[in-house]
């Protein structure tokens, strides 16, 4: 489907906007569950790893706020990079800074939340909250499909397609109907048989209006299930033939080398990078800081600078002169160092200096979705994307309980977050390795369409 050129201003950035705010309501809480972790820990008394589950799967309100949020994530980046073309990074930096402004505010919310209702009140409170999306959707217009008529086939091209499709068509009514009318001839062969013999009941056929009447129902009612039959059929053809088409679909993208690496980097970095917006308040406490010291939470400053870091990343990525890929890739390696240097802070000021740059890299959340439409192009962005969300949340429910079971054997974080770096220097070095030879596949223009072909009809000479 092609869509029409895309506005770069006007309804769109109400669909900025919106998409902000559903952004804020939808990861606002998920990503602030490490303030509800530590509750957690004290309410159920288990291991790290074992409660790491509740927030990694639940994402601090359910199960099934994890398939919602996706759902929305993808929608909300897909409907802003069909309205942007030039400003496509500006768009989506800011629709990002929703969801870490979010956490920066229910950071603090929540603490307040537990403090005067509880854990169930705070938690019923944000569920309430979250209903505000609703009104957000209902803002979202879809970019309407190019009204450019397609060129109509001649007379030759469509005549034997049309005839194919009737004639199978027919075909198929009469081969139902005559299978349909064997079984009925056979019981009726059968019945007669039992009666007193084949002449009989023939004479009777013809002479008893009841039996007339009884044949032509019996007529009516075996054209009837033929024509159900064949809509059976070509529903189930039309059903076959979208999967198939859906699977070749997929083989495709991953037959791309740069998406195929995009999996694999997205896959290791919500696996690695994750963890510290969950744990680090638990870090703080483990690494023996001080309440008192805590001048502001850890997991507020990953916020603040996750907002920062999107927009300005978003705001890079419509430079020309930068290739998002290699952008990209940057922030996969400098955030796998700082994670592998949490070991090694052993006071606020340092925790908070490395939160600080988590929460900026953590930004490149941004330009993820630019890297993949210059990959796959905007036609296959719904499909492809989704594809990477879908494992990018299975390494994010992956990642805390990997991370926990670490402290829960070593009694130490240090393990753990150099298991984190590693994951996220590999994924960023694979995703380099495959981008070297060809250094402008993220600048590089889509593929120009086909040139149309014509029929030509010679003219007679007589």
């Amino acid at each position: 489907m092609e869509f029409k050129k895309s506005p770069d201003g006007g309804w769109g950035w109400v669909i900025v906007l919106v998409s902000f705010f559903t952004q804020f309501l939808c990861y606002g809480s998920p990503l602030a569950v490490g303030v509800l972790y530590i509750e957690w820990l004290d309410s159920f008394g288990e291991g790290k790893g074992r409660t790491a589950w509740v927030g990694s799967l639940a994402s601090g309100v359910g199960l099934l706020a994890r398939l919602g949020c996706g759902l929305l994530y993808t929608a909300t980046v897909t409907i802003t990079c069909q309205y942007f073309d030039s400003h496509r990074g500006l768009a989506l930096g800011l629709i990002s800074t929703g969801s870490s402004v979010g956490l920066f505010i229910y950071a603090a919310l929540q603490r307040l939340l537990i403090e005067f209702y509880g854990l169930d009140g705070c938690l019923l409170i944000v569920g309430a909250l979250a209903l505000n999306i609703l009104a957000c959707g209902s803002l979202m217009r879809p970019l309407e499909s190019s009204d450019c008529p397609l060129p109509e086939k001649t007379a030759l091209e469509s005549g034997p397609a049309r005839y194919s499709i009737y004639s199978e068509k027919e075909k198929d009514l009469e081969e139902n109907t005559n299978i349909l009318g064997k079984s009925y001839g056979a019981e009726e062969t059968c019945k007669s048989t039992l009666a007193s013999g084949g002449h009989k009941q023939e004479s009777l056929l013809h002479k008893n209006p009841a039996t007339v009447a009884h044949a032509k129902e019996a007529e009516t009612y075996k054209k009837k299930v033929a024509e159900q039959t064949y809509f059976c059929k070509q529903l189930a053809k039309r059903k076959w033939q979208l999967y198939k088409d859906y699977c070749g679909e997929t083989v495709a993208l991953f037959k791309n080398k740069v998406f195929s690496a995009l999996f694999i980097a997205i896959f290791l970095f919500d696996i690695g990078g994750f963890p510290p917006s969950l744990l680090m308040e638990d870090v703080a406490r483990s690494s023996n800081v001080k309440e008192e010291e805590l001048i502001m939470p850890l997991i507020s400053i990953i916020g603040i600078m996750t907002a920062v870091g999107k927009l300005l990343l978003g705001i890079l990525a419509d430079f020309k002169w930068i290739n998002t890929l290699y952008l990209y890739v940057a922030t996969l390696v400098i955030m796998g160092l700082a994670l592998c240097a949490i070991p090694f802070a052993k006071s606020y000021v340092t925790l908070a200096i490395l939160s600080g740059i988590l929460g900026f890299l953590t930004g490149n959340w941004s330009i993820f979705p630019y890297v993949t439409t210059k990959t796959v192009g905007i036609e296959k962005l719904a499909h492809a994307y989704g594809i990477l969300m879908f494992f990018a949340g299975l390494g994010n429910s992956l990642g805390p309980p990997i991370v926990g079971w670490f402290y829960d054997w070593t009694q130490t974080y240090d393990t753990a977050f150099y298991f984190s770096g590693f994951c996220v220097l590999l994924g960023g070095f694979i995703l380099l390795l495959t981008a070297l030879p060809s250094c402008n596949t993220c600048n590089k223009l889509l593929p120009k369409p086909a040139p149309s072909t014509f029929l030509y009809k010679v003219t007679s000479n007589v």
